[in-house]
């Protein structure tokens, strides 16, 4: 089997817990693109949480994409046009933070590439950190939100918010719900997903579901990971997802990444 895309999370899969790309990591992704597979980076970021980690590993100069807000917006890098955005409506984000109260979790939402809350929290403070986006603290979250946004987060402590992600799924079947950290309950439009918007990228590129690998850590992931023709967990991976993946390689600290590349790419005949 021959190898054509690449999808790779970023935070905790691609990244180093100090949020960076390891030396190793970008030098297995320089010799997959020079091989002329498309390396596409998927997340639950924003789009310019993801753009300057692009421009690093010069996905822009080989004609690639990136999937941001867990595929919720799908980039062309060489041309800086947007090919799809799939948004909630403002409806919607009432409505969720009103089960915010409900449940009593906190809850942000992006609005002209700013973090916006009604509260202050340390799991909002790790998303101020993750994303080095401005954070707005506004005084009433519904008189802030007067129009549709790309997605929201609700957040708390990790294994009250497990509870609350089985409740919010039963409360709102109608919206796409993933855990991307244990203290982040993604929410986006109905459908959305790392797998949908992988599956649409490929079709534009006549890239078989076969001809795929993707690469993850979390819930957010999981999608993609069955999706692909070769589903792979990094080792650091959420206990409960490690065995609904292909094969799982070395952590996110040790290069994982370039494990894969190295494998299945660069030795395409190899075996899992």
């Amino acid at each position: 089997m021959k190898y054509k895309m690449l999808v790779v999370d970023m935070d905790d899969t691609l990244l180093t817990d100090d949020h960076k790309i390891s030396k190793e990591n970008k030098e297995m992704l320089f010799k997959a693109q020079e091989l002329g597979v498309y390396v596409v980076l998927a997340s639950g970021r924003p789009t310019l949480a993801m753009t300057a980690f692009a421009k690093e590993l010069e996905l822009d100069t080989n004609n690639s994409y990136m999937l941001s807000f867990n595929g919720a917006v799908i980039t062309d890098l060489k041309e800086d046009k947007v090919l799809f955005e799939q948004m909630l409506t403002q409806q919607q984000i009432h409505e969720l933070y009103d089960y915010s109260l409900k449940s009593k979790t906190d809850i942000i939402t992006y609005i002209e590439g700013k973090i916006v809350s009604e509260t202050d929290s340390e799991y909002i403070d790790i998303e101020k950190n993750i994303t080095g986006l401005q954070h707005i603290k506004v005084p009433n979250f519904k008189h802030a939100v007067t129009s549709s946004a790309v997605k929201c987060i609700l957040l708390e402590e990790p294994s009250y918010l497990k509870e609350v992600e089985k409740d919010l799924k039963a409360a709102m079947p109608h919206l796409s719900v993933s855990m991307s950290k244990p203290f982040f309950l993604e929410v986006a439009q109905n459908g959305i997903d790392k797998a949908a918007s992988v599956k649409f990228l490929a079709e534009k590129l006549n890239i078989h579901q076969s001809e795929i690998i993707a690469v993850g850590n979390a819930g957010n992931d999981l999608s993609m990971i069955e999706y692909a023709g070769l589903g792979v967990w990094v080792d650091n991976v959420d206990p409960e997802l490690r065995d609904k993946g292909d094969v799982v390689v070395a952590s996110n600290n040790d290069h994982g990444v370039a494990e894969v590349v190295r494998r299945f790419i660069l030795n395409q005949k190899s075996s899992f």
